[in-house]
């Protein structure tokens, strides 16, 4: 790409922001991210003047794609806040305001204080996708397991069955949550490197954009001037800073594709061996009530192991669970038990 068609392509791309950010506004009329979002408008159309300045063409009379038109409408429609990750795919700011912003929260005032905010984010999270993904393993196989059973009491044909779901399941999460964690990393990283361009070419720009977020969220108009010049003068503090602030990214935590793949099969396999744990070891008309059971058990343990993210009663949430597992094994073992006896 010659440097003029990029000059170009970035002029786009800040109209395109600009619009968007002026639909944001009228979907926030009345609140104080409408400001927000208008200033962001008014700085986009500014950093547009530059890369039209830098491309040596007459640039005006923007007009929306098909996409930024659906997504404006979608925004009319919805509100910013359940398309923040459509909205940063197509370089809109600031939405970090959705996530830190709740009314009384302490904004930095320091360089200090902006590290200390972003020390220890996103913790707990492995420990909510692997309890979620046993959850996964131990429901979906123990209905299978159940439905098998239900149609014949042969061991080796429920253990086939069960060793199947069990890899099919884990396959099949590990290639979903790759693919998933990949994509979403590719545009992120994209993203910083936007951001990182930003930097370079108008970073005055880029500390008013700062400041609008943090005057947004409360910070007196004259201090968070004085908080985002003091970022943007170290570049890599400002990056990351920008990252956090205005794409709502943490960069040291995108995730690895592999990491998460693995991560997700192993949870899932773990849950699916619990129902057929059972059939490897006993064997025999043993077998079934003894599953029954220890997934049971297992079904409550991971319900009130839940409890732990909903901040709700253990016991609560644990008999829910066992509830949801008891409805799903009783209904697969009722289907495969007809469908055995239909076909015998």
């Amino acid at each position: 790409m010659s440097a003029g068609e990029h000059s170009m392509e970035g002029w786009f791309e800040e109209m395109r922001s600009a619009y968007l950010y002026r639909a944001m506004a009228e979907a926030e009329a009345g609140t104080p991210r409408a400001e927000l979002f208008l200033g962001l408008a008014l700085e986009a159309e500014n950093q547009a003047g530059i890369w039209a300045r830098q491309s040596g063409a007459v640039l005006t009379g923007y007009a929306p794609d098909l996409r930024a038109r659906m997504v404006a409408a979608l925004v009319h429609r919805y509100g910013p806040r359940p398309l923040r990750a459509v909205l940063v795919a197509m370089k809109v700011r600031g939405l970090s305001v959705y996530s830190h912003a709740a009314p009384g929260h302490p904004q930095p005032t320091t360089l200090d204080d902006v590290g200390k905010r972003h020390r220890g984010i996103g913790g707990g999270g492995n420990l909510r996708a692997a309890v979620f993904g046993v959850n996964d393993g131990l429901v979906s196989n123990a209905s299978l397991i159940l439905g098998v059973a239900g149609a014949s009491a042969n061991n080796s044909m429920i253990l086939l069955s069960g060793v199947a779901g069990l890899l099919a399941g884990a396959f099949s999460m590990a290639a979903g949550e790759y693919v998933s964690v990949r994509s979403q990393r590719e545009m992120f990283e994209h993203q910083i490197g936007l951001e990182r361009d930003e930097l370079e070419q108008y970073p005055e720009e880029e500390a008013e954009e700062l400041a609008l977020i943090y005057a947004a969220r409360g910070l007196p108009r004259e201090d968070a001037q004085k908080l985002a010049k003091a970022i943007i003068a170290d570049p890599a503090q400002a990056l990351d800073t920008l990252a956090r602030e205005e794409l709502g990214l943490n960069p040291e935590e995108l995730g690895s594709p592999w990491g998460a793949a693995i991560f997700s099969f192993v949870s899932f396999a773990v849950g699916a061996f619990v129902p057929l744990l059972p059939f490897i070891a006993l064997g025999g008309g043993r077998a079934l009530p003894v599953s029954i059971g220890v997934t049971a058990l297992a079904l409550f343990s991971v319900g009130a192991a839940i409890s732990l993210f909903t901040g709700r009663s253990a016991l609560r949430d644990g008999l829910r669970m066992l509830a949801i597992g008891a409805a799903a094994g009783g209904l697969t073992y009722a289907i495969g038990n007809w469908l055995g006896v239909s076909l015998s």
